[in-house]
């Protein structure tokens, strides 16, 4: 007897927590009401035989750069190719839009356009910076996903960084919200200094900007950042990290009781400072790439599970942004909100045997639980129907992106797994190239801490 489901997946090998099986899903309302054998008909099937069924990635750190500077980016082409990477699920930074999100105004005039343009369901963080440590309170209680500070300089004048005070008043207000602090942990100090003696003496080349922040640089930013949350009780997010050292520094603290995560990005996996040099601007990012020893490094931390979180870190730039003979002029960003899955299947998985279970719980599962997103990040009975459906068997080379300037530094890069088709509550966002309209995105708001 039909129960009357709206889909049914039929017949793929579901990746869930407890490992992967072959099961049906089951669809109802956009959300997930059974996983299970031999499911009884639904009112459309899709076969999934000889596919994968992900939970869809959830990117906690893009930066869209709507409204103000949508010509860099937007939640239309930016999302598109999020899901054309397997992404369901993002949270945008306050920058670069212009004017960021520093104030409750700024979140709504956001969350209004993104609902209107954005394929993807999506949370938006709040800043914390000296301007605006009066409206933290607006922001929590409208909605942000949590509260972004910069520790170093972020490139941009409206979003100046955050000073020890400022940091940590934030996190008192954060801890009070029940809200997390993401922190850009490079010291200002030492990053400021190192480039001016570098530019001063004529410096101005790939490696002279790659010297001028060394892990140190992290390392001591990492530290205090992890003083001030132990000594507020706040809890920190570091995002983008760079370095096993500075992972392991984290693991030690939340060992020893402060609620912290970490979070590094695929190009720090997948890329080392040899590439910069060859490939150059699309690969300038902060921090930035390391020696093959610090990346082999941080992939033991992962591989030891001590990395909780893969993300973009998505951040584009108009092409003339990334031309100049001066290296450290260029915009820092990496174009990547395609490639997060495909470089975990790729480099986690095919080459080092991680369980694909695991790579779920980095590009989705332990974002969603972080970031208090209910509903999102699993494959099981209750939460939304968010999936996508990738061929493990299927090799490609990657010649197709969807975001503005399709600076993707990826590109003409071989992966094992392609993502066929991508889904948002039942509803199909992105099928062999095609696109859905947007206009059906929700805009998410968290589960505070306890």
């Amino acid at each position: 007897m039909s129960v009357g489901y709206d889909l049914i997946v039929r017949g793929g090998l579901v990746v869930t927590p407890d490992g992967v099986r072959q099961l049906d899903l089951c669809i109802g309302g956009g959300e997930i009401t059974a996983v299970t054998e031999n499911a009884p008909g639904g009112r459309r099937e899709v076969d999934a035989t000889g596919l994968h069924v992900f939970p869809g990635v959830v990117d906690a750190h893009v930066h869209l750069n709507e409204p103000g500077r949508t010509a860099w980016e937007g939640f239309e082409t930016g999302t598109r190719a999020l899901a054309a990477g397997g992404a369901t699920t993002f949270c945008d930074m306050p920058l670069n839009s212009s004017p960021p999100v520093l104030t409750p105004e700024r979140f709504e005039e956001k969350a209004a356009l993104g609902r209107a343009k954005s394929l993807l369901d999506f949370g938006l963080w709040g800043g914390l910076t000296p301007l605006n440590l009066e409206q933290l309170d607006d922001l929590a209680e409208c909605g942000v996903m949590g509260l972004k500070a910069f520790m170093s300089h972020s490139g941009l004048e409206e979003f100046p960084a955050a000073d020890d005070l400022t940091l940590f008043e934030g996190m008192q207000t954060a801890r009070r919200h029940g809200l997390v602090v993401a922190t850009h942990a490079e010291s200002n100090e030492l990053t400021r200094r190192l480039s001016e003696v570098a530019r001063a003496g004529g410096k101005t080349g790939v490696r002279d900007y790659l010297e001028s922040r060394p892990v140190v640089t992290e390392i001591e930013a990492v530290q205090r950042a992890l003083l001030f949350a132990h000594e507020t009780g706040a809890a920190l997010h570091l995002v983008h990290v760079s370095s096993g050292e500075a992972v392991a520094l984290a693991y030690e603290a939340k060992q020893k009781g402060t609620d912290v995560t970490t979070e590094t990005c695929p190009h720090y996996l997948h890329f080392t400072d040899e590439d910069v040099e060859r490939v150059g601007a699309a690969l300038k990012c902060a921090p930035p790439l390391r020696s093959r020893q610090v990346q082999d490094e941080l992939w033991r931390e992962l591989l030891a599970g001590h990395i909780d979180i893969v993300g973009s870190d998505h951040s584009p730039a108009p092409p003339d942004m990334k031309i100049s003979t001066d290296f450290f002029n260029l915009w820092g960003g990496i174009s990547g909100a395609q490639s997060t899955l495909n470089v975990l299947l790729e480099a986690a998985w095919h080459q080092r045997g991680v369980p694909l279970e695991i790579v779920a719980a980095l590009a989705a599962l332990n974002p969603a639980r972080r970031f208090g997103l209910s509903g999102k990040g699993q494959l099981a009975a209750g939460f939304d129907a968010d999936f996508t459906l990738v061929n493990l068997n299927e090799r490609f080379t990657l010649t197709d992106l969807h975001d503005r300037w399709q600076h993707n530094p990826y590109r003409g890069q071989s992966f094992q797994g392609q993502v066929q088709s991508t889904y948002v509550r039942g509803r199909a966002v992105y099928q062999h190239g095609q696109f859905a309209q947007p206009g059906q995105a929700r805009v998410l708001k968290p589960a505070r801490l306890s």
